[in-house]
């Protein structure tokens, strides 16, 4: 298991996956339609049981091995099938399971800018986190170190096409949440060299 601490230490391989981090591939994925680029980024956050890191229950639930039955906030969860690109956990810890060309199934019913079906064109990327909880440092530069390597890689994905889920599902989803600073997220992306395209 390795954190990405630098944009230097960051490689996307020819086969879409992040380089020197674990891989652990999920079932729950499937090919892109055709006709997609890949074009935005949807920051999630997740913690299993709810308030709790660092227990593996969201590696479980993204590879169908959680145990519904071990916690009572499972029971909504039981026959549910989803997966992320990548988590990134408190320690900035990166564990992958969808290569990028792939569709995660992260976004659920969603829209942006009047495009629906956010899988088909995004990428997930979950933050083991709360809306109640800081993020760590160490999630903010691993964070903008893919988002960076993301932007490079696959030159659609522009800093407004990196959104929150709550800003695709606004009716279902609050995160990342208000504990996600996104002014010093885009700042620190800035001055990396990232500029807005027109």
């Amino acid at each position: 298991m390795v954190s990405i601490k630098a944009v230097n230490d960051l490689k996307i391989t020819e086969d879409h996956w992040l380089d020197h981090v674990r891989r652990i591939p999920s079932p729950n994925q499937d090919e892109r339609p055709m006709g997609y680029d890949i074009s935005l980024i949807v920051i999630h956050a997740i913690s299993l049981p709810p308030g709790e890191f660092g227990k593996g229950e969201v590696e479980r639930l993204f590879t169908n091995s959680l145990d519904c039955d071990a916690h009572p906030s499972y029971s909504s969860l039981d026959g549910v099938r989803v997966s992320s690109h990548v988590l990134i956990d408190r320690e900035g810890i990166v564990t992958q399971f969808v290569p990028f060309d792939r569709r995660a199934w992260h976004a659920g019913e969603s829209s942006f800018q009047g495009q629906k079906e956010c899988n088909n064109f995004g990428i997930g990327i979950e933050l083991e986190g709360t809306e109640s909880v800081p993020f760590t440092e160490n999630q903010y530069s691993v964070l903008i170190a893919i988002a960076r390597g993301l932007m490079d890689r696959y030159p659609c994905i522009q800093p407004h096409r990196i959104v929150g889920h709550n800003a695709i599902a606004p009716d279902r989803k609050w995160d990342p949440g208000p504990q996600f600073d996104w002014p010093m997220f885009k700042d620190r992306l800035f001055k990396l060299g990232v500029q807005q395209k027109t």
